[in-house]
């Protein structure tokens, strides 16, 4: 734990905000892949966000559910206090950075280069500094500066919506706050629909296990690996009826975020994970190192909710249906984990017709990455290269193994084979 990178993350909203919203299609800046991207790097010991707040009334609650700290400063004072954010991010990274040896790491979520300067102070008081920011606003001169640089439109779980020609363009008469979350909401739904369809194949897969082990005598049978529901999922409420408290409104985002979540199932979550550590970590990835990345993203991660007596066991259990893969490690109770070999573009392209084939020869494109990774939990467009499932698509009808074509009806791109 002593050998841990400690992390202090220093978020300049406004410009990460303003580019997602400008250059990534309108799109509303979520910090979970930032904080997903910063687990398998160390322990986040402080985040701070500084704007002016009034701007991004709503964007607030999603910073409070990452324990998020806000630093409010108020722009609306004259044209005096306009990068007044920007230096008091400076002077609190200087002061941290003598105050307390034990950061290791400055995490600078920007894309201005006017921060340059602190990268190199920091960098001069033997500090690692790592930068994110959107890639079409990010300046040159930044990147270079920083130990390393995450661009934010690059990071797992951001989908960029891309402008095609076929498909009609998207409306974006205004750029209020309630556009976008428009917007978000029927990504989350067709979310929780795909977990949905992917617990479920897991069960079955887990019940031809249990069969299995049956018939071969054994005494105890293995549990599914999918969270079992504390409590029934609420019913949306009606349209019309509007909340009567602020509290009770960041309450129901809340528990509609954690429905989410817990729907999702945990093999793909250690995929996802395990793929992250490998890409950031230059030796083999431990099951204990894996284990503590995984609290880092879920802090209420238990492998007993799973049905299982240790870590070692859930990993044993991800291993016998090929999710995973295990060999000896520094100690006997732990194991070097590692993914199955996930081949080349070419085997991607095949994965993909051979899911579309499946589905009877024809699906829609917006629950198709979800089907893939029934297949292959460990699936990533991005770590083939693509920035979105949309190019990945695209470039499978290229290579031969699918069409794609815009289905008015639907709304979306059917894709067959």
């Amino acid at each position: 734990m002593d050998l841990e990178e400690r992390l202090a993350v220093f978020i300049d909203y406004e410009n990460l905000a303003l580019g997602a919203r400008e250059h990534l299609g309108g799109m509303q800046f979520d910090f979970g892949p930032i904080a997903d991207a910063l687990a398998v790097r160390g322990r986040v010991v402080a985040r701070r966000a500084y704007a002016d707040w009034s701007y991004f009334d709503e964007d607030r609650r999603m910073l409070t559910r990452h324990q998020v700290e806000l630093i409010e400063m108020t722009q609306r004072m004259g044209a005096s206090r306009k990068n007044a954010a920007d230096i008091k991010m400076v002077v609190d990274a200087i002061e941290m950075a003598f105050e307390r040896d034990y950061i290791s790491t400055f995490v600078m979520c920007t894309g201005d280069s006017d921060f340059s300067p602190l990268v190199h102070k920091l960098r001069e008081l033997n500090k690692r500094v790592i930068g994110v920011g959107v890639e079409k606003s990010t300046s040159r001169l930044l990147p270079a500066a920083c130990d390393e640089f995450l661009f934010y439109d690059r990071l797992e779980g951001v989908e960029v919506p891309e402008e095609d020609q076929g498909a009609p363009a998207p409306k974006r008469g205004s750029r209020t706050r309630k556009a976008g979350t428009t917007q978000k909401a029927p990504a989350t739904s067709r979310r929780t629909k795909a977990a949905e369809a992917v617990a479920e194949a897991v069960a079955e897969a887990a019940a031809e296990t249990v069969e299995a082990t049956v018939e071969a005598g054994a005494a105890a049978e293995p549990k599914p690996a999918t969270r079992r529901r504390r409590k029934a999922e609420p019913a949306p409420a009606p349209a019309d009826v509007m909340p009567e408290t602020e509290a009770e409104t960041e309450a129901d985002v809340a528990d509609q975020d954690d429905a989410v979540s817990d729907d999702v199932p945990m093999e793909v979550r250690v995929a996802q994970t395990l793929a992250d550590l490998q890409s950031s970590t230059s030796g083999a990835v431990t099951a204990s190192a894996l284990k503590r990345t995984l609290l880092r993203k879920d802090p209420t991660f238990s492998e007993s909710d799973y049905g299982f007596r240790t870590f070692g066991e859930f990993l044993r259990f991800l291993a016998d249906r090929g999710f995973v893969e295990l060999a000896a490690g520094p100690s006997a109770g732990d194991p070097e984990v590692s993914l199955p070999e996930q081949g080349d573009t070419d085997a991607a392209f095949a994965l993909l017709r051979s899911v579309v084939q499946e589905a009877n020869g024809s699906a829609a494109l917006s629950g198709l990455k979800n089907a893939v990774r029934k297949r292959r939990p460990d699936f990533s467009e991005k770590a083939l290269g693509f920035r979105g499932f949309l190019q990945f698509a695209k470039a499978a009808e290229a290579a031969g193994a699918v069409a794609l074509a815009w289905d008015d009806d639907a709304d979306d791109y059917l894709v067959t084979a």
